[in-house]
C-alpha cells in the first residue's frame, strides 16, 4: 500500500505545515529522517556487529564463544540466523507504534531510510526472498494493511528493488494479541497458527528471510520458520526492524 498523496503535494504542504517528530512532537528541521527530529535520530540505538546470531540483539564489549543472548534461551530456532536494525526504545518504538496502531504509513519512509544505512544487513540480504509474517484476514481488514508486508516492501526498496517479496505464508488461526503474554503462553497460542499460502511453492536452495516489525520472544518468527522448514526450505533466516 502506497501513499495516495503525490510527492509534489506533500512537499508543498510541508512548507506551510512542517512535519512533527513522532516521538517528541518537535518540528522536524535539518534531520536525516523525515519524521524524527535530529535530536531523536541521535537517540536511535543502531544494531551493529557483534550481535546475537539468533535474534540480532547487540553484544557489548569483547565476545568469545557461542553468540547466543539471554533473550533466545529455550527458543530452539527453526531458522539459521536473525538480524535487527535498531533497539525498540524511544524514537524507534514511536515509529513502530505510529505504523502499527495509528495508521501512520508515512513513517515507512523513515524505516526504509534506516535500513538503507545498514550496509552490513543489506549485504546479507543480497540474494534473499522476503517473506512477511502474515496477519489473519480479520485483523488485516480491521487495520487496513499488514505492517510486516509493508516493512518487507520498503526493505526491498532499500535494496534498490534487487530482492523480491513473496506472500507464501498465511495465518490459519485468529490468535489473540501476543503483546502481554510471556514466552510460554506465546508458544502455546501460536501452535499451528501459520500455514503455507494456497499455491505457494518452495525452492529449497533459495535464501528466504522472514520479516516482522519486532523481535520480542521470537515465538511468532519461529512458528513461521517451522512451516517453511517443513515445506522444504533449507536456507532460512529472519529479520526485524526493532528488538525489544
Amino acid at each position: 500500500m502506497k501513499s495516495a498523496v503525490p510527492n509534489w503535494l506533500r512537499g508543498a504542504t510541508e512548507v506551510f505545515f512542517p512535519p512533527v517528530c513522532v516521538h517528541c512532537r518537535a518540528v522536524v528541521e535539518d534531520s536525516e529522517l523525515p519524521h524524527l527530529c535530529a535530536r531523536c535520530v541521535a537517540r536511535l540505538e543502531w544494531v551493529r556487529p557483534p550481535h546475537c546470531t539468533t535474534c540480532g540483539h547487540p553484544f557489548y564489549g569483547v565476545v568469545e564463544g557461542e553468540r547466543l543472548c539471554p533473550h533466545c534461551e529455550g527458543l530452539h530456532p527453526a531458522y539459521r540466523e536473525g538480524r535487527t536494525a535498531v533497539l525498540l526504545k524511544g524514537p524507534a518504538r514511536a515509529l513502530v507504534h505510529e505504523l502499527k496502531y495509528h495508521r501512520g504509513l508515512f513513517v515507512l519512509a523513515d524505516i526504509e531510510a534506516i535500513f538503507r544505512r545498514l550496509d552490513w544487513v543489506r549485504a546479507w540480504l543480497h540474494d534473499a526472498v522476503l517473506v512477511p509474517v502474515p496477519l489473519h484476514p480479520r485483523k488485516e481488514r480491521e487495520r487496513g494493511y499488514n505492517q510486516s508486508r509493508l516493512l518487507a516492501e520498503h526493505l526491498a526498496q532499500a535494496m534498490d528493488g534487487k530482492i523480491m517479496v513473496k506472500n507464501i505464508l498465511r495465518r490459519a488461526v485468529d490468535t489473540e494479541s501476543q503483546t502481554y503474554h510471556d514466552k510460554k503462553t506465546r508458544l502455546a497460542n501460536l501452535k499451528n497458527a501459520f500455514a503455507l499460502a494456497p499455491g505457494a511453492a518452495i525452492t529449497p536452495a533459495q535464501h528466504y528471510v522472514i520479516v516482522d516489525d519486532v523481535f520480542t520472544t521470537g515465538s511468532t518468527l519461529n512458528s513461521c520458520a517451522r512451516v517453511l522448514r517443513r515445506a522444504g526450505c533449507m536456507n532460512l533466516d529472519v529479520i526485524t526492524f526493532g528488538h525489544g
